[in-house]
């Protein structure tokens, strides 16, 4: 499968914003992007969100920032987002292509 990831991701990752860095090139990178929302609609707010390959294994992690915003640069193809939060747990399977891959992790308890 080659390099799953881009960038590193937890303690050393880059603060979670909406804004992408102007040196992503979204005709050759895959950005796997979204929020965090508890079962009002409401974003969460430093939820720990997994990166897991196809096969369930831990790949990365980033803690949700303002807005409940999370981000992965990874490679093409199956992947599950799995968040942790006080407000409850969420997982979501993404099958992810070149560009920008909006999802929305809902958590509940």
């Amino acid at each position: 499968m080659g390099n799953q990831l881009s960038t590193a991701a937890g303690c050393g990752a880059p603060a979670q914003t909406r804004d992408l860095p102007a040196s992503i090139d979204l005709k050759s990178e895959t950005v796997v992007t979204g929020q965090v929302v508890s079962s009002a609609g409401e974003p969460v707010v430093g939820a720990y969100v997994r990166l897991l390959d196809r096969l369930g294994e831990f790949t990365a992690e980033v803690v949700t920032g303002d807005e409940g915003v999370f981000r992965f640069f990874a490679a093409e193809g199956a992947w599950t987002l799995r968040a942790l939060s006080r407000d409850g747990d969420g997982e979501v399977a993404v099958s992810a292509a070149t560009g920008i891959n909006e999802v929305t992790v809902p958590v509940s308890r």
